[in-house]
């Protein structure tokens, strides 16, 4: 009888430590939905991909995806993953998947959700949002200072769909851009504030590419330092239109820059023209969603993602070396040219007087401190009062 027990004790042992094994390393499924921008936009999809790869990783699961071609797709999709009933968590990617997850979630209450960028009220959503006003700050700041310091008439941002994810964006930049150009009249005791003025385009697209050329194509040509790519896959026809306006001039350093987004998309086009990104961490939300399943954590609540929590930051040497590989792996960059796109990046960086990035440092870090609170809007009527405060209509 002894015996027995000692059998039976150590059956026990052993099944607790494989139960534990378990929950430690996840040992399931994760599902997620992209929206009409899919995998390959090498910006804001491709990040929740990233986050969602890495967690698959870490805790041991299975990681399955659908693309969406058009709006239809989403709801369809998204019920796909939830009829199959073994995913611990689904994830849909994007504001525009908002009302498919408010159905599928009432649909099936014993499934665990997650959405980026918008918010379902429901015990069984986790509703991920983020202050993109706040990095986006950051980039309209050095904007503006590039313009003044080569004497260009404007700064540009392309963007997507007009939702209001991406007023966050536009708020953000244009409190930046006032922001730096009146950090520039102090630093160099200036009479007046700099006159630039802001070129923006909302294409009704995160897709086309042809659509990101053409509208950076147009800011160039009117006289933009540089344009701010709010509009996921579009942004590789602005590197596009910004290669050409190089190669016509001569140059590899210096204006007109290309300002990435969501990802640190520097290292993209062989490290040229990239000057900065306004990187969102989807990754991290994404991430964090998994790792709240795994460890029994999740919970229907919304989780806000700022500079000071891992949801954002103006892209520095870290990152860049970070997502070169990244690239890499992803077939978006060539191993061969890993320490040319350092090269070429560093050069640009250094073309910068020193003076304007610790300026944009010395924004990060007051916006951390809280005493600087960058405005946000999430209407049509809210952004309207910030274009109203911050009009920057140039010359």
């Amino acid at each position: 009888m002894k015996l027995q027990r000692i059998v039976a004790v150590l059956v026990v042992l052993v099944l607790g430590v494989s139960l534990v094994g378990i929950v430690g390393l996840g040992a399931g499924k994760i599902a997620v939905v992209f929206d009409v921008g899919r995998r390959g936009d090498l910006s804001f999809n491709d990040m929740a991909y990233n986050g969602a790869s890495r967690a698959a990783s870490d805790f041991g699961m299975k990681l399955d995806y659908l693309e969406s071609s058009s709006a239809s797709d989403y709801l369809p999709n998204v019920r796909t993953f939830a009829r199959d009933g073994s995913y611990d968590i689904i994830i849909a990617v994007g504001y525009l998947l908002g009302d498919a997850v408010t159905a599928a979630a009432g649909e099936f209450p014993n499934q665990k959700f997650a959405i980026i960028d918008s918010v379902v009220t429901a015990p069984n959503v986790l509703s991920i949002t983020f202050r993109e006003n706040e990095a986006s700050a950051l980039a309209g700041a050095l904007a503006a200072m590039l313009a003044v310091q080569y004497n260009y008439k404007y700064v540009g941002a392309v963007f997507g769909i007009e939702i209001p994810v991406l007023y966050h964006f536009e708020a953000g930049y244009r409190f930046g851009i006032d922001w730096g150009l009146s950090y520039f009249q102090t630093h160099e005791k200036l009479a007046a504030k700099p006159n630039v003025g802001l070129l923006y385009v909302y294409t009704g697209s995160f897709d086309d590419v042809a659509k990101g050329k053409a509208a950076m194509e147009t800011q160039l040509a009117q006289g933009a330092v540089c344009s701010y790519n709010v509009a996921g896959k579009l942004g590789i026809g602005m590197q596009q239109a910004i290669t050409e306006k190089h190669d016509s001039l001569g140059t590899r350093v210096g204006p007109p820059f290309f300002l990435g987004v969501d990802q640190d998309q520097d290292y993209q086009n062989h490290g040229l023209y990239g000057i900065a990104s306004g990187m969102k961490r989807v990754d991290n939300g994404t991430y964090d969603a998994i790792k709240s399943v795994v460890d029994g954590t999740f919970k229907g609540e919304v989780l806000s993602l700022g500079l000071a929590n891992g949801g954002g930051s103006l892209s520095d040497t870290a990152a860049l070396l970070d997502f070169i590989q990244i690239g890499i792996a992803g077939k978006a960059a060539d191993p061969n040219e890993y320490y040319t796109i350092i090269a070429n990046w560093s050069a640009n960086r250094a073309s910068v007087p020193y003076w304007i990035w610790q300026a944009v440092d010395g924004l990060n870090a007051a916006i951390l401190a809280g005493t600087i609170t960058v405005p946000n809007a999430n209407t049509k009527d809210e952004m309207g009062a910030v274009r109203a405060q911050y009009p920057l209509t140039g010359k």
